[in-house]
C-alpha cells in the first residue's frame, strides 16, 4: 500500500534523493568504508550532496562557463633557478558564484539538517581557518559545507567525484567535530514497514534513520537473520564521555516516529521488543524497547513519498515534543492527548472487535464530551468527515459502531472480516482528525468546529 498525502499544505520538503536513488538516476555513489565512518547517515548525505554538486559543477563548465586560474611563480630547479610559471584554477571562486545552485539542490538541506543534528561544526570551521564563526546552528552548517566543498575540489579543473579526496576530507570532518566526543547508536527493528527497493536508507532528521540491516557497520546477528530481515529504526547521537544517553531517550525518540507513521497512513506498524546498543562501533548491548507484536499488513513507502514522510515525521517530532502535546494551547488540547493516546492502544490490540472500544473512547473524547447517552457523536463525525450529500448515510454507520461496541462486550461479536472493515473506517475518521489537529488545519476543539458546522447546516437548509 503506497502512503497517501498529509491533508493540507504541512509544509514538507520536496526532492530529495537517497544515495541509492542517484545511483539508480545514472550517478556514481560509493559505499562508505564502514569501520572507518563513525556517523553512515551524516557521511552517505554529504556524500551525496556532493556527488550533485559536482555534477552540477560539471554541468556549467560544459555549457560554456570557465574556472578562473590565476598565475603562480615557483623555482625553478639547477644553479640559475630560473622561476617556473603554472596556472593554478581558482575552483573555491567558481564555487563561490554558484552558491545559489548549490544550495537550491534536492540534497542540500538533508545533509544541512544532519550536521546541525550532529552539532560540533564549529570546531570543524575553526579546523578549517575560518575566522568568522556564525551563531546559529543552520549557519554553521551552511558554512561547513561550502569549506568541505572546497576541501574536495580546491585545485582541481573539473568536478567528477574522487573517492580519495572525499574520504580525507570527510575524515577531517569528523575528526573534528567528534574530538573529544563519543557516538551512542541504538537500533531496533521496525516491523510493518518496508522501504522502495532501490532505497537502502531513509533518514528522517536529528540522528534518526529507517535503513536495511546491511547498511549497518556489523549489524547485531539477531537482527540481521533470515532471508529477508525487517528494517531497523536507528538513532545515532554525539554526545560528551560522560553523558551517555539513556535507553529512555532511545525509546522516546523511537516512540514518535512510531505515532508519526500512525498518523500518517493506515497500517501495522510496531517497534521491536528488543534493540540493540553501541558506543563507537563498540560491542552491542541488548536494551528494552517494544513489544512482541506481530503486523499482519506491511506498508510500502514509495521513493515518492519519502520527502512527505521525512517532513511529517519531523512536524509530529516538534508538535509532540517529549510525546506531549503541551504546545496546543488552544482549547481541548487536553482531549487530544488523551484521544491520541486511546488512538495508540487501539493500534496496538492484535484483534479489531479489540480495538472498537480504543477508537470510539478517542471520538468520544473529542467530540461527545456530554456522554455516549446524549446519542451526538455520530452527527458530529459526520459533519467533519463527511460530504454533504452522504451524512445520513455515514452517521448510520456510525451508530451501527456504536451499537456493535455492546455486542462485542457481551460476547456477541460477528467474525473478524465483518467487523474489521468498519473498525478500519473508524480508524481512518480518527487519524485524519487527529493529523489535521496536529498539522494545525484544524482547531483542537473538534466539537466546537463540528457544532459550529451543524449551526451553519441548518441555517442554509431552513
Amino acid at each position: 500500500m503506497a502512503l497517501a498525502a498529509c491533508n493540507g499544505a504541512c509544509g514538507l520538503q520536496q526532492g530529495w534523493r537517497p544515495a541509492i536513488a542517484l545511483a539508480a538516476a545514472g550517478s556514481a555513489v560509493h559505499l562508505p568504508k564502514r569501520l572507518d565512518v563513525r556517523n553512515l547517515t551524516l557521511h552517505g548525505l554529504i556524500e551525496t550532496f556532493t556527488t550533485e554538486a559536482g555534477m552540477r559543477l560539471e554541468l556549467a563548465l560544459t555549457s560554456g562557463e570557465e574556472i578562473p586560474f590565476e598565475v603562480v611563480e615557483s623555482e625553478g630547479r639547477g644553479a640559475r633557478r630560473v622561476p617556473l610559471y603554472c596556472y593554478r584554477p581558482l575552483t573555491t571562486e567558481f564555487i563561490n558564484e554558484r552558491l545559489g545552485v548549490l544550495v537550491a539542490l534536492p540534497s542540500y538541506a538533508p545533509a544541512a539538517r544532519a550536521l546541525e543534528s550532529v552539532g560540533g561544526t564549529d570546531a570543524y570551521l575553526r579546523a578549517r581557518g575560518e575566522l568568522l564563526i556564525p551563531d546559529s546552528h543552520r549557519a554553521l552548517a551552511d558554512t561547513a559545507l561550502r569549506l568541505f566543498l572546497w576541501r574536495v575540489f580546491d585545485g582541481r579543473s573539473e568536478f567528477a567525484f574522487d573517492d580519495e579526496r572525499f574520504a580525507l576530507a570527510y575524515e577531517e570532518l569528523e575528526r573534528a567535530i567528534y574530538q573529544g566526543r563519543l557516538v551512542t547508536e541504538v537500533v531496533v527493528p521496525l516491523r510493518g514497514i518496508d522501504l522502495d527497493p532501490g532505497t537502502s536508507e531513509l533518514a528522517l532528521g536529528d540522528g534518526l534513520s529507517i535503513v536495511r540491516p546491511r547498511l549497518l557497520a556489523e549489524p547485531p546477528p539477531e537482527l540481521s537473520a533470515g532471508s529477508q530481515p525487517p528494517l531497523l529504526l536507528v538513532l545515532r547521537v554525539a554526545h560528551e564521555r560522560l553523558r551517555e544517553p539513556s535507553a529512555g531517550f532511545a525509546r522516546a525518540r523511537f516512540r514518535r516516529v512510531l505515532t508519526a507513521l500512525r498518523l500518517y497512513e493506515r497500517g501495522d506498524y510496531a517497534l521491536g521488543a528488543i534493540g540493540y546498543s553501541r558506543v563507537d562501533n563498540g560491542s552491542w548491548t541488548p536494551v528494552a524497547i517494544g513489544s512482541h507484536a506481530a503486523p499482519r499488513r506491511l506498508t510500502l513507502v514509495p521513493a515518492s513519498a519519502e520527502d512527505e514522510l521525512r517532513g511529517f515525521c519531523n512536524l509530529i517530532s516538534r508538535r509532540l515534543p517529549a510525546g506531549a502535546v503541551h504546545r496546543l494551547e488552544s482549547s481541548g488540547a487536553g482531549e487530544l492527548a488523551w484521544a491520541l493516546a486511546r488512538f495508540e492502544m487501539g493500534a496496538e490490540r492484535p484483534a479489531a472487535f479489540e480495538a472498537l472500544s480504543d477508537y470510539l473512547l478517542a471520538l468520544r473524547a473529542l467530540l461527545e464530551p456530554e456522554g455516549p447517552a446524549s446519542g451526538r457523536l455520530a452527527q458530529r463525525l459526520s459533519v467533519i468527515c463527511a460530504a454533504p450529500t452522504r451524512r445520513g448515510e455515514f452517521a448510520e454507520r456510525i451508530a451501527g459502531a456504536v451499537a456493535l461496541e455492546r455486542a462485542v462486550i457481551t460476547g456477541m461479536a460477528p467474525p473478524e472480516d465483518v467487523i474489521e472493515p468498519l473498525v478500519d473506517e473508524l480508524c481512518d475518521h480518527l487519524r485524519a482528525i487527529l493529523r489535521d489537529v496536529l498539522c494545525g488545519h484544524l482547531d483542537a476543539d473538534v466539537r466546537a468546529v463540528a457544532d459550529e458546522l451543524l449551526s451553519e447546516s441548518a441555517a442554509a437548509a431552513a
